[in-house]
């Protein structure tokens, strides 16, 4: 739910919320979904499978949860897990587009707003922008055709895909 506040980018940026981050859309504070354990699960799942490529393989990503992302002035989104590569962000608050951005559904989202989201992160420029269905452990994929189902995630980068076996065990 957005709610107008008459916020500043930098009142927003030096602002801190109870509960989950809020995003900031063109001076309205955007409300996020309050995450459950299949939600923290996926996610932690995700930035592991990431984590590890870079541990054990040496490959260059950055997986990096719930941080805020400059898409543009006056717009501020966070994804619930966002893959850099090759390097970390140089910035705090990166304005540069991931590799990578994964939105996982929790309870309370509306789809339409997800799908919204996911547009805003393909205008961007996110190669690769993802949606988790942690109950049915099902993958989407978003790009400009729209959302498709798929049994896994390709990784070119790693050269090998993301499966559910991966996060979900």
């Amino acid at each position: 739910m957005a709610v107008h506040v008459g916020l500043s980018e930098g009142e927003y940026l030096r602002t801190s919320f109870s509960g989950v981050d809020r995003e900031f859309r063109d001076g309205e504070l955007v409300e996020r979904a309050m995450p459950d354990f299949p939600h923290s699960s996926a996610q932690m799942g995700t930035g592991g499978f990431f984590l590890q490529l870079r541990k054990q393989e040496g490959l260059p990503f950055y997986p990096l949860p719930e941080l805020r992302h400059r898409v543009r002035a006056g717009r501020f989104l966070i994804p619930d897990l966002a893959v850099h590569w090759p390097e970390a962000p140089a910035e705090d608050i990166p304005s540069r587009a991931p590799l990578i951005v994964i939105e996982i559904l929790s309870p309370d989202d509306r789809m339409s707003e997800v799908l919204g989201k996911l547009q805003e992160y393909v205008a961007w420029g996110v190669p690769h922008v993802w949606l988790i269905d942690p109950r049915s452990r099902q993958f989407s994929i978003y790009d400009r055709q729209g959302l498709r189902h798929v049994e896994e995630f390709p990784v070119p980068e790693a050269n090998r895909p993301l499966r559910a076996a991966d996060i979900f065990g």
